[in-house]
């Protein structure tokens, strides 16, 4: 599946042959990216993210979860998709990460709001939360940006690489608010 978010960015779901991509940026950016996101220290080779890939894509229809490569300009610049998705009630998680270039552009702003579309309108979500380590700035202005309400912290919510429990910021979007908000974006 690929998804045109613009003209110059396209979401393409996460394949095998992805994990060179995968691996260069996570490989040349290790400092920049561990900072907040604490599986960059067990991606020591690509067979790592090979492994990542075969995991998710392993998973059991019941349980999947549709994850993206984010390409600008046919260039891989990062991954998006829907984590820890509970059908039963009708809610996910966005999780993203992009590389430090590629920052302040707007790419994960519109990506996201591509599958806010996408949970609400096509696959019957009525909750989309996004969790945000409470100093990740960047990362936490793109809820605040799209109109997502803070709900609260999560004390302690992730282990970081440095052996160092960060809160997270949890920030929902229900399918009546996206209603709401949808065409004054």
């Amino acid at each position: 599946m690929t998804i045109t978010v613009s003209p110059s960015i396209k979401l393409k779901q996460l394949e095998l042959s992805d994990a060179p991509d995968i691996f260069r940026i996570i490989d040349s950016q290790r400092e920049y990216l561990r900072k907040w996101l604490p599986f960059v220290d067990y991606t020591k080779e690509v067979t790592d993210t090979r492994l990542f890939i075969i995991s998710t894509l392993d998973t059991p229809e019941k349980r999947s979860e549709l994850t993206f490569v984010i390409h600008l300009d046919g260039k891989f610049v990062g991954i998006i998709g829907f984590k820890d998705t509970d059908k039963a009630n009708k809610k996910t998680e966005i999780g993203y990460w992009l590389s430090e270039e590629y920052q302040k552009r707007g790419i994960v702003s519109q990506s996201v709001k591509r599958l806010m579309v996408l949970a609400f309108e096509e696959l019957g979500i009525n909750r989309i939360q996004i969790k945000c380590a409470t100093g990740n700035i960047p990362s936490k202005s793109i809820p605040q940006r799209l109109g997502f309400s803070l709900e609260g912290i999560e004390r302690d919510g992730e282990l970081l690489s440095d052996g160092v429990f960060t809160d997270l910021e949890v920030f929902s979007m229900l399918k009546k608010d996206f209603k709401k908000l949808k065409y004054q974006q």
